[in-house]
Order: C-alpha cells, then sequence, then structure tokens
C-alpha cells in the first residue's frame, strides 16, 4: 500500500473535486482517494501491486482534468502564466464583442460596416468569429463539462458548456437564417453571450486561483523559511555548502543574525534563538549544550556548533508543512455535507432548466425567450461559491493556527474544537512544567543519600518520563557518576524494574510496591507528608525491601490559572486525569483551581475514563507522554503540548509547538470563527441562487423583471468572489 499527492488543475467548484473524488474511488486498486478543491492536489493511497502513479494520472484525465504530478511547481507556474495570457486575449474579445453587439446602446460610435440593421451578415460573420474564438480558448470548461456528464459526475462545466453550447447552436440557426434574407434574426442572436459567459467564468477563476494561494502563504512561508546555504567543519575546517549537502552527523558552525540551517542539537555555545515561526512564542528562547534547535529559528547573539539529526522531509518545518497540508485534505462533517448537496444541485439544476425552457414554450412564450431562460438558469446556478465555502476556510484557518504554533493534523478537530464540553488535563508536562526536582529523600538503608541518589538516577536515566528527567537532572547538577544498569523494564503506569551492582530494584509508585509484596508500614507517615506539600513519591526497593523514598516536586505552568478559569467561563468543564496520588494530584489542583481530579490511573484506565466522560459530550484530552497516547487517540480531539515525545505528538489530533496552555483556547477560538465563518459562507452560497434562481426561471417577468445569461455570468462570478474574500477574513 503506497500514499501519493498529485497536484490537480482543472477544478472549479466542490462538484469536480467530489466527482473526482468518487471516480477515483470507483477504480479497482484505489484503496482511498481524497480530493482538495483549494489546494489543488489529491491525495490517493493505492496498491502499488495493482497500480502504478501514471496509471492513477490517467484516471485523472478519464475524468477530465489533468495531473500536473507530484509538486510540479515549475508545470504549476506554466499553467498560472497560460491561463494569464488567456484572460488577457479574453479580456481584448471580450470588449471587441460588446462594442460590436451594444455599443450602439450606449451612444459609442457606430462601425459602419458592421451595422445590424443594415450590414446584418457582416455583424453577424464579426460575432460568430469571436465566438468561435472564444470557444477554443475556453475548450478546456466544454471539455470538462462533457466529460463529467459522460462520467455521470455533472459539475459546474456541465452547466456552462449546456449553457454556452445552447446559446451558440441557437446563434448558429439564427445566423443560417440571416444569411438567408431573414435580417431579423439579428435580434436572436446570442454570440455575445457565448463570449461573455465564457470570459467571466475565466475572470472569476483567475480571482479565485490567486485568492486560492493567498490561503497557501502560511504554508509557502514555511517553506521558504529554512536558509539557501550553511556552514559545517570539515577536516577541522569551516565550508560553506548547500543544504542538500548537510549530511546526518554533520557539525554545523551558526553565528550571530544566521538562520539555523537543520534540525539539530548544540554541542558547543550558548544563545537565544527565535522560534516563533513555530511554536508562536515572541520571547527568545536560550540554547546550550544539549538543547534541541530547528531549523529556519534565528541565532540571536551566540556562536554555535550543533550536530545535524533531521534533515530534508525529516525536519520540524517540513513535518509541520506535512501536518497542514493533511489538515487540509481532510474533510470536516460541515464539508462532507457541502459536498452531498452540490453532487445533487447539479443534476436538479439541468431539470430545472429543461423544464422551465419547456414549460415557457408550452405557455406560448417565443423560443428565443425559453432558450434565454434555459441558459440563465443553467449560468446562475453554477455552485462555485458552494464549492469554495468550506475548503477555503479551513486552509486559511490552518495557516493561521500553523502561525499560532498550534498545528491541526485533520479538520474534523477543527470543527470539534469549539464543540468541546469537558477538557481532560494530564498533570505532569501538561499542567506542570515537567521540570521536576528531587525535593526530599528519607532514608531507610545503611547507604548514603547520595548513593541511593546515584543508584536511582542511573536506572531512570532509561527512561524518558519527566519525573526520570528530573532525578537524572538533579544527579548531573550535583555531579554524581551514574552506574552501569542491566535488564532495565519499564511498565508502564508503574514505575521500572532494573538491576544495578548486581542487585535487583524496584522503582516506582506504592501500587508496584504492593504488586511485589514490598512492605511499606515504615513509609505511611512520610508518604504522607511528602504528598501534603504538593510532592510526586517514588519509592525504591531493594531486593523486595524498602530502602528510600524520594520526593519529586515540579511547578505549575505560569498561565494555567488563567488557562482553567477561561475554560470554566466559556462552561467547559474541566477535569485532571493523572496516574499520581490523590493528594498530590489535589494539592495541584486545589491551586489551579480544578474541581474535579482522577487519580491513580493507568495508561489503560486513562483510557476509559475518556469513554465515561465522552457519554456527557465531546472531550478534548490535553497531554505529552506515552502514558496519554491512548487517551490522546480515544478523545474527540486529542492535543499534544510542545515538550511531548513523538508518539504522543503521533497519537495527538493536534499539536501545540510550546508549552504555553493559552493556545488551547485559542485553538477552541479559532475552531467557532472557522465554523462561523463556514456557515456564513454556505449562507452566502445558497442565498444567492435562492435569489437568483427565480429570476433566471423567468418568475418575476411579468413585471419585466428578467436576466440575462451575460448579467447571470457575472452574478455568480461575484458570488464566488464574496464567499473568497469573507474566507480570506480569517487571516485577521
Amino acid at each position: 500500500m503506497k500514499k501519493v499527492l498529485l497536484k490537480i488543475d482543472g477544478m472549479t467548484c466542490s462538484a469536480c473535486s467530489s466527482g473526482l473524488e468518487k471516480y477515483l474511488n470507483k477504480q479497482d486498486g484505489v484503496i482511498n482517494a481524497t480530493v482538495n478543491l483549494v489546494m489543488n492536489n489529491a491525495s490517493v493511497e493505492y496498491d502499488e501491486k495493482k497500480l502504478t502513479i501514471p496509471q492513477i494520472e490517467k484516471f485523472v484525465q478519464k475524468a477530465g482534468f489533468e495531473s500536473l504530478g507530484i509538486d510540479n511547481l515549475q508545470k504549476e507556474e506554466r499553467k498560472k502564466s497560460k491561463e494569464k495570457y488567456k484572460l488577457w486575449m479574453f479580456t481584448g474579445i471580450a470588449i471587441l464583442t460588446l462594442y460590436i453587439a451594444m455599443g450602439h446602446m450606449i451612444g459609442l460610435p457606430n462601425v459602419p460596416f458592421l451595422d445590424m440593421h443594415t450590414y446584418g451578415v457582416n455583424y453577424t460573420i464579426a460575432l460568430l468569429i469571436l465566438s468561435i474564438i472564444s470557444i477554443i480558448l475556453g475548450w478546456d470548461i466544454l471539455k470538462n463539462g462533457y466529460k463529467n456528464l459522460i462520467h455521470k459526475t455533472a459539475n459546474m462545466d456541465t452547466l456552462v458548456g449546456l449553457g454556452v453550447l445552447s446559446s451558440f447552436l441557437y446563434s448558429i440557426y439564427g445566423a443560417y437564417m440571416i444569411f438567408n434574407g431573414h435580417n431579423e434574426y439579428v435580434e436572436n442572436l446570442y454570440f455575445e453571450s457565448v463570449v461573455i459567459i465564457l470570459f467571466f467564468i475565466h475572470i472569476g477563476r483567475y480571482v479565485e486561483a490567486r485568492n486560492k494561494d493567498k490561503t497557501k502563504e502560511a504554508i509557502q512561508s514555511l517553506m521558504m523559511i529554512t536558509p539557501n546555504k550553511a556552514t559545517i567543519i570539515k577536516n577541522e575546517k569551516e565550508i560553506e555548502v548547500t543544504l542538500d549537502e548537510i549530511k546526518k552527523g554533520d557539525i554545523v558552525v551558526c553565528k550571530p543574525g544566521e538562520k539555523i540551517a537543520v534540525d539539530g542539537e548544540i554541542i558547543d555555545g550558548i544563545t537565544h534563538v527565535d522560534e516563533s515561526f513555530v511554536t508562536g512564542e515572541s520571547v527568545p528562547s536560550k540554547k546550550e549544550i544539549g538543547s534541541k534547535v530547528i531549523a529556519g529559528s534565528i541565532n540571536y547573539e551566540g556562536w554555535i556548533k550543533y550536530r545535524a539529526e533531521k534533515i530534508g522531509r525529516e525536519s520540524t518545518v517540513s513535518e509541520i508543512v506535512r501536518m497542514v497540508v493533511e489538515a487540509t485534505n481532510t474533510k470536516a462533517p460541515i464539508a462532507k455535507v457541502a459536498d452531498t448537496i452540490s453532487g445533487y444541485f447539479v443534476p436538479a439544476i439541468i431539470i430545472i432548466a429543461f423544464l422551465s425552457a419547456g414549460i415557457w414554450l408550452m405557455l406560448g412564450k417565443e423560443i428565443s425567450f425559453a432558450v434565454n431562460v434555459f441558459i440563465t438558469v443553467l449560468v446562475v446556478a453554477c455552485p462555485c461559491s458552494l464549492g469554495l465555502a468550506t475548503p477555503l476556510a479551513i486552509v486559511v484557518s490552518s495557516g493561521v493556527a500553523s502561525k499560532e504554533g498550534i498545528l491541526i493534523k485533520n479538520s474534523e478537530s477543527l470543527e470539534n474544537a469549539h464543540k468541546i464540553k469537558t477538557v481532560v488535563f494530564d498533570k505532569t508536562g501538561t499542567l506542570t512544567k515537567g521540570k521536576l526536582s528531587l525535593n526530599k529523600i528519607y532514608n531507610y538503608n545503611n547507604e548514603t543519600d547520595n548513593r541511593l541518589i546515584q543508584i536511582l538516577a542511573s536506572i531512570e536515566n532509561k527512561s524518558e518520563h519527566p519525573i526520570a528527567r528530573g532525578i537524572v537532572d538533579f544527579a548531573k547538577e550535583n555531579n554524581i557518576e551514574l552506574l552501569e544498569v542491566e535488564s532495565f523494564e519499564n511498565i508502564a503506569g508503574y514505575g521500572i524494574k532494573a538491576k544495578c551492582n548486581d542487585k535487583n530494584y524496584l522503582i516506582g509508585n506504592s501500587k508496584l510496591m504492593k504488586e511485589n509484596n514490598v512492605d511499606l508500614s515504615k513509609s505511611i507517615n512520610d508518604e504522607d507528608e511528602l504528598e501534603l506539600d504538593g510532592n510526586s513519591v517514588v519509592f525504591m526497593a531493594e531486593e523486595l525491601k524498602l530502602v528510600s523514598l524520594f520526593g519529586i516536586k515540579d511547578t505549575i505552568k505560569d498561565n494555567a490559572e488563567e488557562v482553567i478559569a477561561t475554560l470554566k467561563k466559556n462552561n467547559i468543564d474541566v477535569v485532571m486525569l493523572t496516574g499520581d496520588n490523590e493528594k498530590t494530584a489535589k494539592a495541584i489542583a486545589d491551586k489551579i483551581g480544578i474541581d474535579k481530579v482522577i487519580s491513580d490511573v493507568l495508561p489503560k484506565e486513562k483510557a476509559d475514563k475518556i469513554k465515561e466522560l465522552k457519554e456527557k459530550g465531546l472531550i478534548m484530552m490535553c497531554g505529552d507522554g506515552i502514558n496519554d497516547s491512548i487517551s490522546l487517540v480515544t478523545a474527540d480531539v486529542g492535543v499534544a503540548v510542545g515538550s511531548g515525545t513523538d508518539i504522543a505528538m503521533d497519537s495527538s489530533d493536534v499539536v501545540l509547538m510550546s508549552d504555553d496552555l493559552t493556545k488551547i483556547n485559542e485553538l477552541i477560538r479559532i475552531s467557532k470563527r472557522t465554523i462561523r465563518n463556514i456557515k456564513q459562507n454556505l449562507f452566502w452560497a445558497f442565498f444567492y441562487n435562492i435569489c437568483m434562481l427565480p429570476i433566471a426561471i423567468g418568475v418575476l417577468s411579468p413585471l419585466n423583471i428578467t436576466m440575462n445569461p451575460m448579467f447571470a455570468s457575472l452574478a455568480m462570478t461575484l458570488s464566488s468572489i464574496t464567499v473568497t474574500l469573507n474566507s480570506l477574513r480569517l487571516r485577521k
């Protein structure tokens, strides 16, 4: 099973994207296909034993569209340039057509040999030639409309194509009559409608394309943020190289004012770097030996050397771009509704157009009136704005969120975030800084405190848990040398088993001790004292005998209390869910205003608790460790904080690139604004069709309120532009 992302040309509305999506999903060998209208791409998961990429591209072509390949920017730019020149040609032809056909109506000087009444044949030939040129320039619309009709995936191009061909064929009949001496038919020609409809369609597409490019600026700016060159050390000499020449393990030099070239770890030097493009934090972050640096961040004042760890597509920036693009390739529930509607909308409009024309003919109206109604209905009801309503808003919001350091992996999470009823927080590393330190030790053994700390830190050095990191950091800060450890076993939710100095040790919580029948009677009072002081308690047993009790204390994040208060103000319940003991958890919860605490839970039990809470409404889970990964997946919206492990980030729907918990409220705010914007877009798209369709059908003709195809195409273009501009408001 493989996945490919192809750039697609020729999509103009949701009926196009949903039609192509349905067509691809019908093909043998295609496991799943998702088509994104705004990003102009198709994400296709396929069986490589049955299909190749060229075969998938042929399916795209058969569906009436063109594949520009995988990230083929040059081909895409050539397409844009070609469309620009085509628009200029169309503009010239449209002006000339309007001058010939309607110039006399507004008092413009008449071209004598093209006067419609005196030189009807010349007038007809001129408009015929101009309309034929327009049809050639707009042939892609007619071709796509025909192909989609054949594949039973009728879309906007189908409506426009039917309208244009109807105008052209009826006008050909009029031209035939004029050539045979019936000059009165000059009043029944629709050649100018052919030209102007295609002209306005191309204007609309050009403006939409430009505006869609603006929605992708956040993604494009991320792709361009890394420097072109860097300095590496080779054979003890500094050499300037391109980014492509840097390999994993290379030592890279970064001087003050320069950008970090690739992700890596500092091995020499101290500095402050600006990582705001990733984290959304304006305050520079201090970096020293052992600190991680991200490609594209700016080195302020220090001279540093760092080891290259992640290059190319593995880098943080590339990962962010991938996440944002994938988020725009998923469909929110509200988008699926719009796609479903547009799938029925186009066939319904074709039926309405035929019925309207037929009814007017039966009522005794002239054929020219019926043809005008038929064409106008087809053109005015094109679902362009309906197709843009949802994906544009989602792309803009995903870009805005990424600039704020909030990476949203799928649009369903973006929609669900504002419906959340309960936010569940893990404690350590999420509500607290995770910068734990050894606070107190109770020694029940003949060994010195330092010796016990040495054994504890040596074993914890093999764990990635925040408590383990705090213990190891304490040992390093106090120059305590670490020992060799054997038979290390991590027991999720309990602690660690390991061998050190030929002795077996158990390190963890009271559950681990009780499971292994370790006597805890001597530690009861000491444990209570540590917990009341807000410590996490770590037990250490040597050969199943309790030898020590450690108090590990953490500090609460600066803005935790403010975040909790804002969530409560918005009528969102807040719960702390932790594997820590009840006393320690309650002490932290009381300080920051959390009323409900669920403590002493194992990773699997956390997921079960999330399921129970889901009965009351949608749940958001915020966590950062391996122990939280199951809960993050179980929740409706899983949020991993920036200090989290890779597995927590992989398990989550949203990644906060910094430890700033206010981003959770920002995520909910962005979600609310996005859904409100989408609803506005859908309202205007439907409102427009509801208002225009009766006029196009001719219901108001007794009141002398009518519409011709040219004005219908202009109104349709303005509708799409309105929806696009409304979506772009989300950027502010």
